[in-house]
């Protein structure tokens, strides 16, 4: 048995959070890979984790050995990789994080359109509203919605991703149109807990950026319940656009303050800077380029 192969075992171990865990993921027993774990210690003459029957953890060489150990797997791949993209398909797992509900509806349909495309490619992809660090946790790439800020990362906007103030008719009949949106500071709202500033919205008034404080009788922590409780009538809601297009269509939900919006965020993948970018994830960074192009914005 290889060194790679021990080594790489390992990280998978960690990367999955157990044996068992790491066993699924790869296909082969939890004995075996337990066996070569422990193969491994042997040959370095080292302790990397403390096991029990139900955990482990990492000693201090053994944090120091996975960090330089993912470094030197991801290094091989990219090699691999690039040997491969001289002759043929881009192959290989391809590893990617986004947001939850962004991950749920668009992103869903890309990633599998590019797998259509794409045969030689397997996806592992993690859906999480959290702020990943892709180099720490393993991740090829990301996909984010954000006002990017500066960054390690090498970064390529697909499109913008528009947010839209909506309610519902008949509660904007009762509690009345917003016509500034310092109106809404007297209305009710839906709280979205994941927005950066859920109880301040920001506008654009007189080509100044404008702050007005929101409440309301429900917060959450998901768009696509932002959509529901608005429906229910229990406030104004922001709202991706592309989310509640239909509703706009057939009138279950009007658009308000348009001519306030703020310049949105943009949809961005993004990916280590390496000395190779590998032909897998160049494949999916430019097919999200031109998918984006041809789906328009969001």
């Amino acid at each position: 048995m290889d060194t790679l192969t021990r080594m790489r075992t390992f990280v998978e171990v960690v990367d999955a959070g157990g044996f068992s865990a790491a066993a699924r993921k790869i296909g082969r027993s939890k004995a075996l890979i337990s066996k070569y774990v422990k193969e491994l210690e042997d040959e370095l003459g080292t302790r990397l984790m403390n096991r029990t029957t139900r955990r482990f953890s990492l000693t201090e060489l053994g944090q120091a050995y996975y960090r330089d150990a993912g470094e030197i797997l991801q290094r091989v791949d990219d090699l691999q990789d690039m040997v491969r993209d001289r002759h043929g398909e881009p192959t290989g797992l391809l590893r990617i994080a986004a947001p939850r509900t962004f991950g749920d509806s668009i992103l869903g349909q890309a990633v599998m359109e590019f797998l259509a495309l794409h045969p030689a490619i397997r996806i592992d992809l993690n859906l999480d509203d959290r702020f990943v660090d892709l180099v720490d946790e393993g991740f090829d790439c990301a996909v984010r919605v954000t006002e990017l800020q500066d960054s390690s990362l090498i970064a390529r906007r697909l499109a913008d991703y528009r947010f839209v103030i909506v309610g519902r008719p008949d509660m904007m009949a009762a509690t009345g149109w917003p016509t500034r949106p310092s109106d809404l500071s007297e209305l009710p709202c839906v709280i979205d807990s994941n927005l950066r500033n859920r109880f301040n919205w920001r506008f654009m008034v007189d080509g100044e950026r404008q702050t007005v404080q929101v409440s309301g009788r429900i917060e959450v922590n998901s768009p696509e319940a932002v959509r529901m409780a608005v429906l229910a009538g229990l406030g104004y809601g922001a709202v991706p656009q592309v989310m509640v297009r239909g509703d706009i269509a057939a009138g279950r939900l009007n658009v308000v303050l348009e001519n306030f919006a703020t310049p949105p965020p943009g949809i961005y993948v993004v990916y280590p800077h390496r000395r190779h970018l590998s032909a897998k994830i160049r494949a999916f960074v430019d097919f999200l380029a031109e998918w984006f192009q041809k789906h328009g914005g969001c």
